[in-house]
Formats: structure tokens, C-alpha cells, sequence
């Protein structure tokens, strides 16, 4: 179990810190956290890569956990806009989480046996979609304000044009479908490093 610890520890740092900037906009249509959670999927594909789908398992359980407490403990922390992480965005990220990981985790091993970029590349954007949509239903949809009816969601569900130019849709499916664009970029992007750490890690284990 050790020698997960360092994965386990990435994706707890990972996943605290998007639950805390997924409530900062970065511009009109996107959310600090949109740059930091993609992150997660690189962790677990290098873990899959070089130490099976049962080690990638293990990190993204643990990492589940560590993250859930950090964000409860987060949630009792109030800041200047209200908690540093309300209750509603602790349970999204949390089941988004582990459904979208332990998705990508199958789908990796289902493809690892092809052209590397394959594996990494289609299990994230698979476990990097459902993830977009579970999280963002879940944290900001008025159709579910029942799970926190004290956190104010009205600001994400005021009525807009789709990123400013589609048609009118609440400003939390904006938010969602620009997070999306992000992961896929980041997906693309990541190859490269997935890349050098692959040979990197492979090396020191011959």
C-alpha cells in the first residue's frame, strides 16, 4: 500500500482543491476548478498503467474518502460568501467523483492492451463527461435544491443565452458545457505527460 501513497496523496490535493475553486468563475463561463479536476484522470490512469486496475481502484477509493472528509471539514469553515465548501458540492463531488474514476478505471483496462494513447485518451473523455454531468446537476440544479435547501443555488439557475450565444438555458448547463470543452483540451494535453511519466515509472521499476 505504500507505494500508493503518492497517488493517494495527489488525489486528495486534487479533488479538495476542486471542490474549493469549482465555486470561483474564471471569466463568465468557467470555474477555477475546471483546470484542476481534470487532473484526477491522469493520476489514475499512470496508477492503472503501471500497477493494474485493482491498485487505481484502491487510489480512487482512498482518495474518495480522504476528499469527502476534507470537504465535511471544509463545509463547517466559513468564509466572507459562506462555507469554503457547502454540504451540496461535497455530495456532487463525491459521487461524480467515484462514479466518473471507477469508470475510467474499467474502460483503461478494457483498452490498455492498444496503442497507449487509446487507453488514457477515451477513458477520460468517458469518465470526464459523466463526471461534468453528475457534478453540475447535482451542485446546481433548482430542480434538487432539496438536497441543501439552505445553499442558495438561484445565481447558477439565473436564465442566459448558452455561453452567451445558444439558446436560453440556466447559467449552471453554461458552466457545465465550458467545464466539458476544458476536460477534453486537458484530455488532448495530458497525453504528453501521461507519456513521460509512463516511461519514466517504467523505468525505475526495471
Amino acid at each position: 500500500m505504500t507505494f500508493l501513497l503518492p497517488g493517494i496523496l495527489a488525489m486528495a490535493a486534487i479533488v479538495l482543491a476542486s471542490n474549493i475553486l469549482v465555486q470561483f468563475l474564471f471569466g463568465q463561463w468557467l470555474t477555477w476548478g475546471a483546470f484542476t479536476y481534470p487532473l484526477a484522470f491522469l493520476v489514475t490512469d499512470l496508477v492503472n498503467f503501471v500497477h493494474g486496475p485493482k491498485a487505481a481502484r484502491k487510489v480512487v477509493l482512498a482518495g474518495f474518502v480522504i476528499g469527502l472528509l476534507c470537504s465535511l471539514v471544509g463545509s463547517q469553515i466559513v468564509g466572507e460568501a459562506g462555507p469554503l465548501v457547502t454540504l451540496r458540492i461535497a455530495l456532487a463531488s463525491g459521487v461524480a467523483f467515484l462514479v466518473a474514476q471507477l469508470l475510467d478505471v474499467s474502460i483503461f483496462d478494457r483498452l490498455r492492451q492498444g496503442s497507449w494513447w487509446r487507453a488514457p485518451l477515451v477513458s477520460t473523455l468517458v469518465g470526464a463527461s459523466i463526471d461534468t454531468a453528475l457534478f453540475f446537476s447535482l451542485a446546481f440544479s433548482a430542480s434538487l435544491v432539496w438536497l441543501e435547501p439552505a445553499n442558495d443555488v438561484s445565481w447558477a439557475n439565473e436564465v442566459l443565452p448558452m455561453l452567451g450565444m445558444g439558446p436560453l438555458a440556466p447559467l449552471w448547463v453554461s458552466l457545465a458545457a465550458a467545464d466539458w470543452m476544458v476536460k477534453v483540451s486537458l484530455a488532448l494535453l495530458a497525453l504528453v505527460p501521461f507519456r513521460i511519466a509512463v516511461r519514466r515509472l517504467l523505468a525505475q521499476i526495471r
